[in-house]
């Protein structure tokens, strides 16, 4: 008798994003992911409109705002993904409305994932103390100093804490990124729908 089959069919993930400079691949190739597993991606920002993404500090597409994250609720998704790049990461952490919205999924337990750059935000969020995760290598002073226990792995889930932590540390990571995403928040979004 082999598992049954674990997707995200009828569970909402949200991806957070300032208005620019997210890794593109860091956010369509999760998306597509959580697409392709059944789950329906919501786009929240810091400012309505479209949000422009960077290949690699190079423009590249647009995306439109699905939500604003002052006004998202934690209790409407059933995960958290925080893509990566530069100065996406470095703008949600001085936004308290974004600050504010990662330390209440973190806090209530929702899965999160949150790859290269992007755990400059869970640092803000006070969402790493005590935790073990992985992230860009500069980092790694940053989560130390926060109370983290840095490894430097491909992707590292961590169960430590309220809520798993699927992290990554850049975009060549993506596909177990993506694998881990999607098995560990459809077990996460498994248990929390049949309590």
């Amino acid at each position: 008798m082999g598992w049954p089959t674990i997707t995200l069919t009828g569970r909402t993930i949200a991806f957070l994003v300032a208005p620019y400079g997210v890794e593109q691949e860091e956010l369509t190739e999760p998306w597509q992911a959580v697409v392709e597993s059944g789950g329906t991606p919501r786009l929240l920002s810091t400012a309505e409109g479209r949000v422009q993404a960077v290949r690699h500090r190079a423009h590249g597409d647009t995306f439109a705002v699905d939500g604003l994250v002052a006004e998202a609720d934690p209790a409407d998704v059933d995960g958290l993904v925080l893509p990566g790049g530069l100065a996406n990461p470095d703008a949600l952490r001085v936004d308290r409305a974004a600050v504010a919205f990662v330390h209440a999924c973190c806090a209530v337990g929702r899965p999160v994932a949150a790859i290269c750059h992007a755990p400059w935000t869970l640092i803000e969020a006070d969402a790493v103390r005590g935790r073990t995760l992985t992230s860009w290598p500069s980092l790694r002073t940053d989560l130390v100093n926060a109370g983290a226990h840095w490894v430097d792995e491909e992707v590292h889930v961590c169960h430590e804490g309220p809520g798993v932590l699927v992290t990554s540390r850049r975009p060549g990571d993506l596909p177990v990124f993506d694998d881990a995403l999607v098995t560990e928040f459809a077990h996460a979004t498994a248990k929390r729908h049949r309590v």
